[in-house]
């Protein structure tokens, strides 16, 4: 690549001698100005204004224009014995973290070179150095007739340097921002962050000019002379937004869509679906939902399976407190626990039983009294 400028950088008292080559070059199709109804080329001719004659490249110099219109000549010599350090010097200023530069500031981007073998040793130095510290410099030097500010950083084994705008360049945004109060809903925001996940990162080296491809197909094809114009697909403008909600869920689903995640959105969806329980009738073994009538039971029976409930429920409690006292008493013998253990179960058993008849016969003749009619007694 050639170089635009050769100087040094200056680290301290380490000077590095370096060439300044173009990091960025330009793919933008230019166009000329012709005349319209023959093609012919319109030209720019640099004329003097004294004489009337068109003055060559070489013959063009430098002039600063004072307000009552006197033109006071530069050379480049005069600019090169000017003193400044910065003139054939990228003189290193400090050191701060990326993040405190500015975006906003950013300019022209350039590689900076080692020039010579006596240059490799500072220049590695210094590249190491903005490595290992994970910073910065920002550095002074002047091109093209005017000081300027920059920043030195590492990009892969070379030290780059953007050209930096001075801060009093960048122009404040008064009057920019809506100047209504808007109040946004955490909801919006939601769907807002779901979008850009949705979105997720992209590789910038994907990334090209689709409206240089297309000038330069439409080039060749008129220079082919097989050139057809055909109305281009162009997507209606959004007018006023109505619903945010909706134009962000919406957002949403095509992003999805585009990735390829439009089953995994359906089947997300299925998933989330609720499915009513259906509950179990309180009077019956039935597991509809209506409100149906509870199963009829007659009183006797009733009766009956309410004291046997009773009984065997006393029974049990009855049961498990032998149980554990049997377990926590001391033993001296396997046999004789297991003896005692079963002569308790039987007890429990005969005792439970007991409880059950009586139970039985005591709902019985309630069951019996409840149908013998009543005599009514006279006055």
């Amino acid at each position: 690549m050639r170089s635009i400028w050769n100087g040094a950088i200056s680290f301290g008292l380490v000077s590095i001698p370096i060439k300044l080559v173009n990091a960025t070059e330009s793919h933008s199709i230019s166009f000329r100005q012709i005349h319209v109804s023959d093609g012919g080329r319109v030209r720019y001719r640099k004329v003097c204004e004294l004489d009337g004659e068109e003055v060559p490249s070489a013959e063009i110099g430098k002039g600063y224009e004072e307000a009552d219109g006197s033109i006071v000549p530069i050379t480049d010599e005069d600019l090169a014995q000017l003193p400044l350090a910065t003139a054939k010097t990228i003189e290193i200023m400090s050191f701060v973290p990326a993040e405190e530069i500015d975006p906003l500031q950013m300019d022209a981007a350039y590689y900076l070179a080692a020039n010579g073998a006596t240059a490799a040793k500072p220049y590695t130095l210094l590249r190491e150095a903005l490595k290992r510290s994970r910073k910065v410099a920002i550095a002074k030097y002047a091109l093209r007739g005017r000081e300027r500010l920059g920043m030195l950083r590492v990009v892969d084994d070379v030290i780059a340097m953007h050209g930096l705008l001075w801060p009093d360049e960048i122009r404040a945004p008064e009057g920019v921002a809506p100047e209504v109060t808007v109040s946004v809903r955490d909801a919006e925001l939601d769907l807002a962050d779901a979008l850009m996940a949705t979105l997720g990162e992209v590789e910038l080296a994907s990334l090209h000019d689709d409206y240089r491809e297309a000038v330069e197909a439409l080039i060749v094809a008129k220079s082919g002379g097989a050139f057809e114009p055909t109305e281009a697909a162009v997507e209606p403008a959004g007018g006023q937004v109505i619903d945010l909600m909706a134009a962000l869920e919406k957002s949403v689903r095509a992003a999805k869509a585009s990735r390829g995640e439009a089953g995994a959105e359906a089947e997300a969806e299925a998933e989330a679906e609720v499915t009513p329980i259906r509950r179990k009738a309180r009077g019956g073994a039935g597991t509809g939902t209506g409100s149906a009538a509870p199963k009829a039971v007659g009183g006797k029976k009733s009766t009956a399976a309410s004291a046997k409930k009773t009984a065997a429920s006393a029974a049990t409690k009855k049961k498990a407190t032998t149980t554990g006292k049997s377990a926590s008493g001391k033993s001296t013998s396997g046999a004789a626990a297991t003896k005692s253990t079963t002569k308790s179960t039987a007890r429990s058993t005969a005792k439970s039983t007991a409880s059950t008849a009586a139970a039985k016969k005591t709902g019985a003749a309630a069951a019996k009294k409840a149908a013998t009619p009543r005599k009514r007694t006279s006055a």
